[in-house]
């Protein structure tokens, strides 16, 4: 049984957003179409700015130091975003939407990021979210890796972080 069916996509959206947040309304309806969104009705000022406020709650839960301040904002924001849990078929097939209809993209993606991080953390696991490893990058990043194991924001960082070791390794083997 399938119960996210946006699967990661959600939360690696909410990662590209707070990494790179949209300058204007009309860059957040685009990035919005290209990550698959289907939007109902014109992106407006208003909604740059509640999507820039669920970005700014949505990287605390992120940088939140243990699962259970973790669990306490990802509850926050459900309880300031849901609304009653409806079947919708305008899409992709018959899926879930967890927020009342023909709402403005701002609420959309409040409800969109707060359930879709809700899900990804109890089903991969409170730990899933985090900050690039790398010396220099603090990228967000949504670990969907089946190891658990993710610690860069991408195979480059992932990369440069192990020639720096290395290279450090070196450096200190040779000085001896």
């Amino acid at each position: 049984m399938q119960l996210n069916p946006y699967g990661a996509d959600v939360v690696n959206f909410a990662a590209d957003l707070a990494n790179r947040p949209p300058a204007s309304a009309a860059e957040l309806a685009a990035r919005c179409r290209a990550a698959g969104l289907v939007l109902e009705r014109p992106v407006e000022a208003a909604d740059l700015d509640r999507t820039l406020a669920v970005i700014a709650a949505w990287t605390k839960v992120v940088d939140a130091t243990d699962e259970h301040e973790r669990a306490g904002l990802v509850n926050e924001m459900l309880a300031r975003s849901a609304a009653y849990p409806r079947l919708t078929d305008h899409a992709h097939g018959w899926h879930l939407h967890y927020r009342d209809p023909l709402q403005p993209l701002g609420a959309v993606l409040f409800a969109l990021i707060s359930v879709g991080t809700a899900l990804h953390l109890t089903g991969r696991g409170m730990d899933r979210l985090g900050r690039c490893a790398a010396d220099g990058c603090a990228a967000i990043f949504a670990d969907t890796s089946r190891t658990a194991l993710q610690r860069h924001c991408s195979h480059p960082c992932a990369n440069r972080d192990a020639v720096r070791r290395h290279r450090a390794r070196r450096s200190t083997s040779s000085a001896t």
